[in-house]
């Protein structure tokens, strides 16, 4: 996730050493904020996020460190080493340092949506152009944002926590992105797959792109995660994986799906109060399929003997926002592995050509990923 989420509403104190201000005018060049209140509240609280990290070593030279924290800041070490090493994302400041948060998320996102539509909203600053959520380091503020989109312009509205945020590597030089609280002690792949994920961001980023950032990212901790669980994670992690991503893929397989048949329904515009009608029972058909769907779903998982209700909450509050926010994540996945493929699953080439492409017109990168993942005869 990238650092467009950081542009708030209300100011707050913002520190005037020397430090603060050089860290304060980088972030408002990477938030691009149009407005004073933006800037002080996105450089506060990613002030306050980075005075909370200390450097991995002393966090483990610290005898109060507990041992299981201990043990994931080491292998968290391990994995940032091997994706600079093995999967040629960056070498910097990023990820050797700790911080807990003391908060179940570093920010918390707002998605919105037409009743009628998957296109999300999106909000446009200067430098880093547009993206489809907003985020906010308070889950209140978040929530009154999204009340207000439900409330005064009738969007379907999607908030939610964020683990992580990426500040693309402008910030190296302060300190870089930190480990957080919020996602160290995940299991080892899932681990691998969030470090990788935001450090692709650093590599290729596109202006007013979200679905290619986002797609390219997803891609890079997909691919690296598999090559890491087979050469340095242990049987049990591998084990551990591999169950979990087979619910994964059998999830999206269905929100898949279920966008296919939302975008059908949505495709003919209404031209009378009786379509729009017919259009709302149909799409209410939809979401109580997919509903069902998961369900069932969920007790195949239970009868595999997986106790396991991690997509419950975002099956419960599904709507056009969190289906078109996950397909920012997931649509162009499929041509960004196939681009892989052809540069012989090298590494550096692989960077050089989404590099390439993001030189290209949106649309004309999004017609070569799509040629690149369709079958050739």
């Amino acid at each position: 996730m990238n650092p467009k989420l950081l542009c708030l509403d209300r100011p707050r104190f913002l520190s005037r050493s020397a430090k603060a201000i050089a860290v304060a005018f980088a972030l408002w060049l990477v938030a691009g904020c149009s407005s004073i209140s933006y800037y002080a509240q996105s450089i506060q609280g990613h002030l306050e996020l980075m005075h909370a990290a200390r450097p991995i070593n002393d966090w483990l030279n610290d005898a109060a460190t507990p041992p299981d924290l201990r043990h994931r800041l080491e292998l968290a070490s391990r994995i940032r080493a091997y994706a600079s090493s093995e999967l040629a994302l960056p070498e910097n400041a990023s990820y050797h340092r700790y911080a807990d948060l003391k908060r179940s998320a570093a920010v918390w996102s707002v998605a919105a949506a037409p009743p009628d539509s998957l296109t999300l909203k999106t909000w446009c600053f200067p430098f880093v152009g547009c993206v489809g959520y907003r985020g906010y380091y308070d889950d209140g503020e978040a929530r009154e944002l999204g009340g207000q989109l439900s409330k005064q312009d009738g969007l379907e509205v999607f908030v939610y926590g964020v683990p992580a945020y990426s500040t693309l590597g402008w910030l190296n030089w302060a300190g870089g992105d930190p480990l957080l609280s919020t996602f160290i002690r995940y299991p080892e792949g899932e681990l691998a797959r969030l470090i990788f994920h935001e450090l692709a961001h650093q590599v290729v980023y596109v202006d007013d792109d979200t679905m290619f950032n986002e797609s390219y990212a997803t891609a890079v901790e997909r691919l690296g995660v598999a090559q890491w669980l087979a050469t340095k994670a242990s049987d049990a992690a591998r084990s551990d994986y591999a169950a979990y991503e087979a619910r994964r893929r059998a999830f999206r397989g269905l929100t898949w799906r279920t966008r296919r048949e939302l975008a059908a329904v949505y495709e003919r515009k209404p031209a009378s109060s009786e379509d729009a009608v017919a259009q709302g029972a149909a799409k209410a058909q939809v979401m109580q399929r997919f509903r069902a769907d998961y369900a069932a779903l969920k007790q195949e998982w239970v009868a595999a003997g997986a106790a396991f209700d991690g997509y419950d909450r975002w099956v419960a509050q599904a709507n056009n926002a969190s289906f078109g926010l996950q397909a920012v994540y997931d649509e162009l996945v499929p041509g960004f592995e196939a681009l892989f493929e052809q540069h012989g699953r090298d590494w550096r080439r692989f960077h050089a050509a989404v590099a390439d492409l993001a030189k290209l017109p949106k649309e004309e990168r999004r017609r070569l990923l799509e040629a690149a993942n369709s079958p050739r005869s």
